[in-house]
């Protein structure tokens, strides 16, 4: 039953996919288009349940090794994250056609530890274990010749390698304020140690946060409507919580909206991850719509105009 009370509903803009993520989505849809079903995908496509349950319907069949492939004849998508280079190798060895959805952003992280690695410098990774993307990134160079940083107290206890030149590349969809300090324990450190010129946490995930830090201080409850493997979302919320929401939930495939926490608060915001499509947004709307009397706002920091083309070969 709708009750009179009203409720201000700050929406975060941007939110939702990314360029790297709609590839990703279209890179599978043109492929059944073009091949047919089924076609495989090795690993989620991206980390939202809603997408990958849509691409299932249409044809989609999600694995995470190659050798659950059954029909060899058809085609594999490997994700938006990226895989470590052993994967399209045995594609190659076993007579599999892939085509590769990784997200150009990251691809440019591999590029960089490879290049780095080249010209001699030892390399350190700042990510998540077990994070698909980083075991993408680390499984570009040999055994050994990355290490993994996740947080703050493993970059204090670090030991750098003497007499050897040291780099770091970083996940793409990390805290940028986390990411931040570490990169300064590392530099107190190791003033020597190479950086970057231009940072790889992306675009998206820099704006996402920026945007919810932005309507954090006037919000009650935030919602972040994302999967709860979705690195991204999952930093948005500890962004939003120490930007001063510290009533802030992630909203996942098997979330139930709280009317009864809501029902005591004036204001909420809702911002979602980069891999959740906006119709889980107006859906979430849709809901508090039929239960309060809503207004909603709209706050935008910043236009997102980035474009990713898929394959020529898909057009």
């Amino acid at each position: 039953m709708k009750t009179s009370k009203e409720l201000k509903v700050f929406l975060a803009s941007p939110r939702g996919f990314c360029a790297g993520v709609e590839r990703a989505i279209e890179i599978v849809e043109k492929s059944l288009k073009k091949y047919g079903t089924p076609v495989y995908v090795r690993h989620e496509i991206v980390h939202n349940k809603y997408v990958v349950e849509d691409l299932k319907k249409k044809g989609a069949i999600f694995i995470e090794e190659l050798n659950e492939i059954t029909d060899k004849s058809r085609p594999v998508i490997f994700s938006a994250h990226g895989v470590p280079k052993k994967v399209p190798l045995e594609a190659h060895n076993l007579n599999i056609s892939y085509i590769d959805a990784t997200c150009p952003l990251v691809l440019k992280v591999h590029r960089q530890a490879e290049n780095l690695h080249k010209l001699g410098y030892h390399l350190i990774l700042i990510g998540h274990q077990n994070h698909p993307e980083v075991i993408g990134t680390m499984g570009q160079l040999s055994s050994g010749s990355i290490d993994l940083i996740q947080n703050e107290e493993e970059a204090k206890n670090y030991k750098f390698k003497i007499n050897v030149k040291t780099a770091y590349v970083t996940q793409t969809t990390l805290s940028v304020d986390d990411t931040r300090n570490i990169i300064k324990i590392l530099k107190e450190k190791n003033p020597d140690i190479k950086e970057q010129l231009k940072e790889d946490i992306c675009y998206a995930t820099t704006n996402r946060q920026m945007a919810i830090k932005n309507i954090a201080k006037n919000c009650e409850i935030i919602f972040v409507i994302g999967s709860r493997n979705s690195s991204n979302s999952l930093r948005l919320v500890e962004v939003a919580k120490k930007a001063g929401c510290s009533e802030t939930y992630l909203f996942h495939s098997k979330s139930e909206i709280p009317y009864d926490k809501i029902e005591k608060v004036k204001t909420i915001g809702i911002s979602s991850g980069a891999s959740a499509p906006e119709l889980l947004i107006k859906n979430f709307i849709k809901n508090l719509k039929s239960k309060f009397k809503i207004s909603v706002e709209e706050i935008e920091i910043v236009k997102e105009k980035v474009v990713f083309k898929v394959p020529n070969n898909l057009n």
